[in-house]
């Protein structure tokens, strides 16, 4: 049933004022939030320079890495069949292991993204946010 055929009383809004709307108001000058000069401000501050290059640090090297890895994964599966065919044991090949070792490096980096965010980006970002809704209050 599409929305323009609700009876007023399949209305599940019926309750809310005419005017409702549960967007907020895109008016940049309202109280409470940080005008784009206290952004502009906050952006060239060593804080933010700080902040942005401690995240850099880690994911452009981790990116690069994680690149590296799984290209060198496809390639191997494409150009060297006989290795990645070759058994480990059973019916398990070094194809397989290696295929799955790029789930484990998935998870591996997601967990030392988090530790890392956790210790050194997530406090620089909140002193950063502090000071832009303090100082918009």
């Amino acid at each position: 049933m599409a929305t323009h055929d609700l009876t007023p009383t399949d209305d599940p809004e019926r309750h809310l004022p005419p005017d409702h709307s549960p967007l907020p108001a895109l008016d940049a000058d309202q109280a409470g939030h940080p005008s784009a000069s206290a952004f502009q401000e906050v952006q060239a501050s060593p804080e933010f320079v700080l902040l942005r290059s401690k995240f850099r640090r880690f994911a452009f090297p981790m990116t690069a890495a994680f690149l590296v890895w799984y290209f060198a994964y496809v390639l191997l599966s494409t150009y060297a069949e006989s290795f990645m065919n070759t058994r480990v044991f059973g019916n398990v090949s070094l194809g397989i292991l290696l295929g799955l070792l790029q789930f484990v490096t998935t998870f591996l980096i997601t967990w030392l993204y988090i530790r890392h965010a956790n210790k050194n980006l997530d406090p620089l970002a909140a002193s950063l946010r502090n000071k832009l809704e303090g100082d918009a209050r």
